[in-house]
């Protein structure tokens, strides 16, 4: 099949992802190798986004990847957790409970991140319930997070037009204030900035009615808005907060979760255990879908204990498949020294990585791990892009240029205007330094770019 074909098979047959329906020459990746993806052209790219954080050990793991799930389709191909069980999702359940912040964790899966925080919720529910307090029905979140986009993921993604036009959110949230040091007024100091930040989580807990508020929801470091790090003692804030009102506090590990900071769960730095965490795609390393939610003793404990079952099951949660899939990307992560490399590799990645402060265009350079964030800006003061810039260099400029540059990055402005990187957590320094160069020089000409569309007609912009 030619590349021609492919972009006719997919324009009549095949609806996208959060993407317009019609895109002109879309990219369609046909084969992997390493760090690298191959076009039906024949174009080879470094996949510096790990395929939307998900393609942790990149794609030269297919061949033991494919033993293991042969092994266990030759064994038992599917059976439920419903009521029942079967031996890898135990195992599975055991291995991931090892490697959590505490030692009473337990596992429930599901087939993808979204589907993991719509569990957490019910898990949330479903606790106070079983504990006396079923008034309990309201959660805190922040601005311009994402948490999914099932229904009830939806209410606690902080993005108001992901959830237009799809009626009432089913349930009711507060959302606060992120972690975005850049472009707070007191960002430059992290003891202020941290106080008041969680000075206006304990206040949005008291207007809603502290008997009222079943979850604190946030991730370690939050990816919407570009790789927002929170500032010290904020996760252990959020702690003592929680714990003074009786809520749970959860984190979202969808994506930072398995090594993408360094460690199998990003709260882990935070010296912190939380009461509920969800995950999904480092969980396989994305050779098979797959997420869960892991919830401590005192959640399911009162549930235990009154003999209430979890009103909630997923058909193809700890599908054997994936569960042996997910075994064997937690073996390939101990044996090959996953996390090491990243704790490695990451000092240096930041030092690349912030060296591109000194371009024009670049406001901010913010993250943690292998999963970064650079802030594009107007000018020196930081004057953030109008609609219709951001339109040409986000969703017209950047793409055409990191794809010339054989580069996969992600552009965004869900927040502010930002480019993201997520390298494999197999990636070198040699490799690393080839991501930030080639971002660099698109960086660069699109600084330069921006700066000319002031002296031409809208005919000429694009």
């Amino acid at each position: 099949m030619t590349h021609d074909v492919w972009q006719e098979r997919a324009r009549d047959h095949l609806l996208l992802h959060f993407s317009k329906q019609r895109i002109d020459d879309l990219l369609v990746i046909e084969r992997g190798d390493g760090p690298y993806v191959f076009d039906t052209d024949g174009r080879r790219y470094i996949d510096s986004l790990s395929s939307l954080f998900c393609a942790q050990l990149g794609y030269s793991y297919g061949e033991e990847m494919a033993e293991a799930a042969s092994r266990q389709l030759s064994t038992l191909a599917f059976h439920t957790t419903w009521a029942t069980a079967h031996p890898t999702a135990i195992e599975l359940a055991e291995a991931i409970s090892a490697r959590a912040p505490a030692e009473d964790y337990r596992v429930f899966f599901t087939s993808g991140g979204s589907e993991a925080v719509e569990a957490a919720w019910k898990l949330a529910r479903e606790h106070f319930i079983a504990i006396g307090q079923p008034q309990r029905t309201k959660a805190i979140a922040r601005k311009t997070a994402y948490h999914g986009v099932t229904l009830g993921a939806l209410s606690f993604t902080g993005l108001p037009g992901y959830a237009a036009g799809f009626g009432p959110a089913p349930v009711e949230v507060t959302h606060v204030s992120n972690t975005n040091a850049y472009r707070a007024p007191d960002g430059t100091d992290p003891v202020a900035f941290r106080d008041r930040l969680l000075a206006e989580v304990e206040h949005a807990i008291i207007d809603a009615g502290p008997d009222t508020v079943a979850m604190i929801i946030a991730e370690p470091v939050q990816n919407s808005g570009g790789c927002l790090v929170p500032p010290p003692g904020y996760w252990a804030g959020l702690r003592r907060i929680a714990d003074r009102y009786g809520i749970l506090l959860m984190a979202d590990e969808v994506i930072t979760g398995f090594g993408r900071l360094g460690e199998w769960f990003g709260i882990t730095a935070e010296s912190i255990a939380p009461d509920l965490i969800s995950i999904a795609k480092g969980l396989t390393s994305a050779y098979a879908p797959m997420g869960g939610v892991l919830a401590r003793s005192r959640v399911i404990d009162p549930m235990i204990s009154t003999g209430s079952p979890f009103r909630h099951g997923i058909t193809f949660g700890g599908h054997p498949l994936s569960a042996a899939i997910a075994l064997r990307n937690i073996e390939i992560f101990e044996r090959d020294r996953i996390l090491e490399n990243v704790r490695a590799q990451s000092p240096h990645l930041a030092a690349e990585l912030l060296s591109l402060r000194s371009l024009p265009i670049v406001g901010d350079v913010r993250g943690s791990g292998f999963f970064w964030a650079v802030e594009l800006v107007k000018d020196e003061r930081g004057t953030r892009f109008d609609q219709s810039e951001r339109d040409f260099l986000l969703r017209s400029y950047l793409p055409r240029k990191l794809r010339a540059a054989g580069l996969i990055a992600r552009p965004d402005d869900r927040g502010d205007s930002v480019v993201q990187i997520a390298p494999p957590l197999i990636s070198d320094r040699d490799l690393l330094d080839e991501i930030v160069a080639r971002l660099g020089d698109v960086l660069e000409d699109a600084g330069h770019e921006m700066s000319l569309i002031g002296t031409r007609t809208p005919a000429h912009v694009g």
